[in-house]
C-alpha cells in the first residue's frame, strides 16, 4: 500500500526533522502522496488537530511540507516532560497519564498496537511514508523495548538513512560508531549515510568520505550544507534561546523552566527589525518594548520560579509602561489566583500576579480545540487588534473566569482578556499572531509607541512564509542529496 523510508540520526539534533520535512516536500513536488510519521516524540511544543487531538509540532511542520492537514496518526505517542524524570504520556492525542521514565520504559511496548494502527491509517492515504527516528539507534541501554528507532524500522520493515551532524564535530566517528554498535540485522537496514550541516569547501571531505564508505560499507547519499531555514525545531534543542541581540523593536519572552509552545512567537522573527529574546533573569530582561509570558507545562511551578528570581516583580513594574501579554499558562499566571484542588500540578491555591481580573481552577480534563473568530473590542495599547480576524488553538488544563468561586471555560469568541491596566492582556489561544494582519498591527503599534519607523508592512502571513521556507528546504536538499539513489532505495523497499 505504501513505500517507507526512515531517517535516523547519530544523536539528538542531527537534523532529522528538517530532513524528513524536506523529503516530504520534494516527493510531494514529484507527484507522490507522501506523509510523515514519528511513533514517539518528546516535546512541550504541541498542536491540536481539527478533531481536538494533541500531537507534536514537528510532525505538524512535516505534514505542512507534505501538503497535508496534520493528523494525530502521524505522531501517535507524545511525551510531555513534567520534570527531569517523568512525563505526561499522550496516546492518540489524549492523555494516558503521568509516568516516570522507568515506568514508561517498562510500559511502552504495550503501545505497539496503537503505533501499528496509526501507521496503517497513513498507509491508506499515502504512496510514501517518511519516518523520523528519535535520538540515536545506538543507545544500547534503550535498545530493549525500542519503539521509535530500529525497533520501529523492524515493525514496518523500513530501510534507513543515517544522518550525522558535522557541525558538532566528529561526524565520521558518529556514523561509524553508530554502525558498529548496531546489531547485524539492524546494520543491514542502513542503506545510506548523510553528512548534515556542512560548512566550507566540499572537496576537503572527499578523502574522508572514501574512508567512511570503505569502513562502513554503506554509500554516502549526500552532504547537506548548514541551512538558514526559519522553521520550527525541536524545543529541547532550539538555538532560539541563545539569541540576545536587540532589534529596533525588542520583544522579550520569559523563558521559565517549563516553557511550552514558544512557537507562538516565531512569526515575529521573520520581521528584520524585530528581535525576540528569551530571557531567564531580570538582568537579561533589560528594557524591552514588549513582554510575553508564554505557555507553561506547570503554571504554578513556573510562577513560583518567577517569584523567586525577581522576574515577577520586574514584569509587574514594567507593565505600567510597556505592553505585557500572557498566553495560556502565562495568562493564568497573570490572574488573581490559581487553584489546583485535584493536584494536577502543585496542589492547593496560589496567588497570581494580579494583572488580570480572572481566577483559574486547574481541572483533570484538558481543553483541546481549534478556534477562530474576531478579536473583541479592546482598549489602550491593544485596541489596534480590535475587530481583526484570528484563528488558532487551545490546549490547557484549567478553566478561567471572573469569579473566584465559579470557573468558566474561556470564551474563545472574545480572544483576549484585559485588565484595569490597559497595557496588559491574556489569551488561551496559541497561534493567534500567525495572521499577518495581527502581527503587523502589533509591531506597528510598538513602533509608534516608541517613536520608530519600521517596514513591518512587508510582513506576510506566517503560513505563506512557511510555504516558501519548505520550498527553499526542498530546493537545497534536491541539490545536495542523491535523490536518484534515495528513490532507488524506495523502489527496492517492500510494499507495505
Amino acid at each position: 500500500m505504501a513505500k517507507v523510508i526512515m531517517i535516523q540520526g547519530t544523536m539528538s539534533g542531527a537534523g532529522k526533522s528538517l530532513l524528513v520535512a524536506g523529503l516530504c516536500r520534494i516527493m510531494k513536488r514529484d507527484g507522490y502522496r507522501v506523509a510523515p510519521f514519528k511513533s514517539q516524540n518528546m516535546a512541550l511544543n504541541s498542536f491540536v488537530t481539527e478533531e481536538g487531538l494533541e500531537m507534536g509540532r514537528a510532525q505538524v511542520m512535516q505534514a505542512e511540507a507534505a501538503g497535508l492537514a496534520p493528523l494525530v496518526c502521524m505522531n501517535p505517542i507524545l511525551l510531555k516532560p513534567t520534570g527531569h524524570t517523568g512525563s505526561q504520556v499522550i496516546v492518540n492525542g489524549q492523555i494516558l497519564g503521568n509516568m516516570s521514565a522507568r515506568e514508561y520504559f517498562s510500559y511502552k511496548r504495550r503501545l505497539i498496537p496503537d503505533i501499528k494502527r496509526a501507521f496503517q491509517k497513513l498507509e491508506e492515504m499515502a504512496d510514501i511514508i517518511v519516518i523520523e527516528g528519535a535520538g540515536s539507534p545506538a543507545e544500547v541501554n534503550l535498545r530493549e523495548n525500542d519503539i521509535v528507532n530500529m525497533g520501529l524500522a523492524e515493525i514496518v520493515d523500513a530501510p534507513v538513512l543515517l544522518a550525522g551532524d558535522i557541525d558538532r564535530g566528529g561526524v565520521f566517528a558518529q556514523l561509524l560508531g553508530t554502525l558498529m554498535l548496531l546489531a547485524e540485522e539492524e546494520r543491514k537496514r542502513v542503506k545510506g549515510l548523510i553528512i548534515n550541516k556542512f560548512r566550507g569547501d566540499r572537496s576537503l571531505l572527499d578523502s574522508g568520505i572514501e574512508i567512511l564508505e570503505e569502513k562502513g560499507g554503506i554509500p554516502v547519499t549526500g552532504v547537506v550544507p548548514y541551512m538558514d531555514i526559519q522553521l520550527e525545531d525541536e524545543d529541547s534543542l532550539t538555538e532560539r534561546f541563545g539569541k540576545k541581540e536587540k532589534g529596533k523593536i525588542d520583544i522579550a519572552v520569559i523563558r521559565y523552566p517549563r516553557i511550552s509552545n514558544f512557537t507562538d512567537f516565531n512569526v515575529f522573527e521573520q520581521i528584520p527589525e524585530v528581535s525576540v529574546r528569551y530571557v531567564v533573569s531580570v538582568e537579561e530582561l533589560g528594557s524591552p518594548n514588549m513582554i510575553f509570558l508564554p505557555g507553561s507545562k506547570n503554571t504554578m511551578s513556573d510562577l513560583d520560579w518567577m517569584r523567586g528570581n525577581g522576574m515577577e516583580a520586574a514584569v509587574k513594574k514594567m507593565a505600567e509602561k510597556i505592553p505585557v501579554c500572557g498566553i495560556c499558562g502565562g495568562y493564568q499566571m497573570m490572574g488573581e489566583y490559581i487553584s489546583d484542588p485535584e493536584g494536577m500540578e502543585n496542589g492547593g491555591t496560589m496567588k497570581g500576579m494580579g494583572l488580570l481580573p480572572v481566577t483559574t481552577g486547574l481541572k483533570r480534563e484538558k481543553v483541546r480545540r481549534q478556534v477562530q473568530g474576531t478579536v473583541n473590542k479592546m482598549e489602550g495599547f491593544f485596541s489596534i487588534l480590535s475587530g481583526l480576524e484570528f484563528n488558532g488553538y487551545e490546549i490547557h488544563i484549567g478553566e478561567s473566569g471572573h469569579s473566584p468561586h465559579r470557573f468558566e471555560i474561556f470564551d474563545a469568541e472574545a480572544a483576549f482578556v484585559t485588565g484595569r491596566n490597559k497595557n496588559v492582556c491574556g489569551t488561551y489561544i496559541h497561534g493567534i499572531f500567525d495572521r499577518a494582519a495581527i502581527a503587523t498591527a502589533l509591531v506597528d503599534a510598538l513602533a509608534e509607541n516608541n517613536g520608530l519607523s519600521i517596514k513591518s508592512k512587508c510582513c506576510i502571513d506566517y503560513k505563506d512564509f512557511k510555504e516558501k521556507q519548505y520550498d527553499t528546504l526542498a530546493d537545497i536538499l534536491s541539490a545536495y542529496l542523491n535523490m536518484e539513489e534515495i528513490y532507488g532505495i524506495l523502489r527496492e523497499a517492500h510494499i507495505r
